[in-house]
């Protein structure tokens, strides 16, 4: 890593050094907060957790070639020399903002109720085609993982692209005042994590804080197409993307191409730039307009952008089509808000043959979450031949769907996987959405084995 010993850490993060003296000025080669992960010279970050506390891996750490630990409670007994500290994750953070000033690269923040990873790989695609890009890794999009994901730059890097997740308010203010982005990226404004953030209103909020550690000069790109972002007025530069005819960059001759992507124009100006994606998810299309603005603000030519559009790749269980004996499965169960499922409900009915859509509970939703969930049934009833439904709020995605199709629900997941033989039937298209707690990754594999 550049220039980050355990001197310095103790210095940026208020600590106080413990240990072997000769460590302090030895370079820390990465920082992992898993002792699985640990290796030789790198940062072990003890980091309390429910189900196991770092300061219990110190040992295991070190027996893997640990130069030093970040704590926050003196361990009963290590060899491994530590910086105590008052809390690991703030301190953390703070590593992590420091470690971020030492780059003067290009750094995109990418933030949203909805597809805040398929914009980010986008991105990544796009500038790879120019730029050694660094971009978060899974699900390292929040005040632990952006810290992580800023400590793994590296000055091969010339680019990098961070995700910055959030659930409540305060937590954007201290994101983005670790990543400091020079353009920003906010994707829409949808029903997530209402619980916490109370409304639309609340979400535009909380996500729009991500200009509040922005550079005078820096740019933020939204989604025209989302109206609280189209009526925002930025404390920066602002570019808007999207479908209508007056957003600043947008698609325009789109063509669903089923399971194969989608093929479009992308036009900003005097530059029209024809694209294809392949990768399932009508949806997509407004993560190529993101990947696209970015890149022009950056210098990518036409071409590098179509290369970098085409070149995308689905992540994990996220619209990704999966063929089994039986059935095409859309395999989008990573998690679920209204506004994801009315994504992926209308890309589904792109799809040819008899569609099936197998959804579940979505959570943190608030007091309107029944509401929502029956607004979902309207709009799988106009996609869907057949609509499976499972969990207490998804009864009120069966009751919402009308107009001839068929609603089945199940008051256990264990009864649907027994149903799903008799229901699915040869060709069928299925669709298996819900948030993340209803763990309809089961209903995936089940659909696999018929």
């Amino acid at each position: 890593m550049k220039g980050i010993t355990p001197r310095v850490i103790a210095r940026v993060c208020g600590g106080v050094f413990v240990g072997d003296e000769a460590a302090m000025d030895r370079e820390i080669s990465f920082v992992t907060r898993d002792s699985r992960e640990a290796g030789p010279d790198c940062l072990f970050a003890a980091i309390p957790g429910e189900r196991a506390d770092g300061h219990d891996f110190l040992e295991k750490s070190r027996e893997k070639g640990a130069l030093c630990a970040l704590c926050q409670r003196t361990p009963a007994k290590t060899a491994l020399p530590y910086v105590l500290v008052k809390n690991t994750q703030t301190a953390l953070g703070a590593l992590a903002s420091y470690y971020r000033g030492l780059f003067s690269i290009p750094v995109v923040g990418v933030t949203g109720s909805v597809g805040k990873t398929s914009a980010k790989e986008m991105i990544a695609a796009v500038l790879g085609q120019r730029f050694r890009v660094l971009k978060t890794r899974g699900n390292y999009n929040n005040e632990l993982g952006v810290p992580l994901t800023l400590l793994s730059l590296r000055e091969a890097h010339s680019a990098a692209v961070v995700e910055m997740g959030i659930s409540a308010f305060g937590e954007m203010e201290r994101l983005t005042a670790m990543v400091r982005p020079d353009i920003a990226v906010i994707t829409n404004v949808g029903h997530a994590h209402l619980e916490k953030l109370g409304d639309l209103s609340g979400v535009a909020r909380a996500k729009t804080a991500i200009t509040d550690s922005m550079a005078a000069d820096g740019l933020l790109a939204v989604n025209g197409d989302s109206p609280h972002l189209r009526e925002y007025r930025a404390p920066v530069r602002r570019v808007t993307y999207g479908l209508a005819p007056d957003n600043d960059l947008r698609a325009e001759e789109i063509r669903a191409l089923g399971l194969e992507g989608m093929e479009f124009t992308i036009v900003s100006g005097m530059r029209v730039i024809p694209a294809k994606i392949r990768a399932f998810g009508a949806h997509l299309v407004y993560a190529a307009l993101a990947a696209a603005t970015v890149g022009m603000a950056l210098g990518c030519t036409d071409g590098e952008i179509a290369a970098g559009i085409a070149a995308y790749e689905s992540v994990g269980s996220r619209s990704r089509p999966i063929t089994a004996d039986r059935c095409t499965v859309i395999d989008d169960c990573y998690n679920a808000n209204p506004d994801s499922m009315a994504s992926a409900l209308r890309s589904l009915g792109f799809l040819p043959g008899r569609r099936v859509a197998i959804l579940g509970d979505m959570l943190e939703l608030g007091e309107n979450a029944p509401a929502l969930h029956r607004s979902v049934g309207e709009l799988a009833a106009d996609q869907a031949e057949l609509v499976l439904t499972c969990g207490e709020l998804a009864r009120q995605i069966a009751a919402g769907v009308e107009r001839g199709t068929q609603a089945i629900h199940f008051d256990t997941k264990a009864e649907l996987l027994s149903a799903l033989d008799a229901l699915i039937c040869p060709g069928d298209y299925v669709l298996v959405k819900a948030s993340r707690g209803m763990r309809f990754e089961d209903v995936t594999q089940k659909l696999l084995t018929l």
